[in-house]
């Protein structure tokens, strides 16, 4: 008998689950949005403290933005170039290893993320699930 009425208890246990949830849930919520309010509090007070407005943060993200759009090469490792000025190191070692410039450059066309790091195609990969996918090259053609 006294399982019955443990069973009952477990059941009304149970049934309180999802409004514990909830009002778990929505403490969190709160402490999300007094953090946050305090972080946009500090910000703007450091702003205040060093002069800088919110039209000079919108004109520098607009600047980032447009420099990335202006990117004309990059390489599997995220570094870019707009092909403006003396090419960066990774440009001049990756030609004087043979490599050719086209082969970093981006299609204007390409509707990706300009930010988002670029990697390589692997689904064509002949050698993918063979040995020759996993071997290390160190050592290959040192004489």
């Amino acid at each position: 008998m006294s399982s019955v009425g443990s069973r009952g208890i477990l059941a009304a246990r149970v049934l309180q689950l999802p409004a514990q949830q909830q009002i778990v849930a929505r403490r969190v919520h709160r402490m999300d949005e007094r953090k946050r309010e305090s972080i946009v509090a500090y910000l703007r007070r450091r702003m205040a403290e060093f002069g800088i407005k919110p039209e000079d943060i919108a004109t520098s993200i607009s600047a980032d933005q447009e420099r990335l759009r202006a990117v004309r090469f990059r390489d599997a490792s995220g570094n870019s170039w707009d092909g403006k000025g003396a090419p960066p190191q990774w440009v001049v070692q990756a030609t004087s290893a043979g490599q050719s410039l086209e082969h970093f450059a981006i299609d204007s066309a390409s509707s990706r993320d300009p930010g988002k790091r670029t990697g390589a195609d692997w689904r064509n990969d002949p050698f993918a699930g063979t040995r020759l996918a996993t071997v290390k090259t160190e050592g290959v053609g040192a004489a």
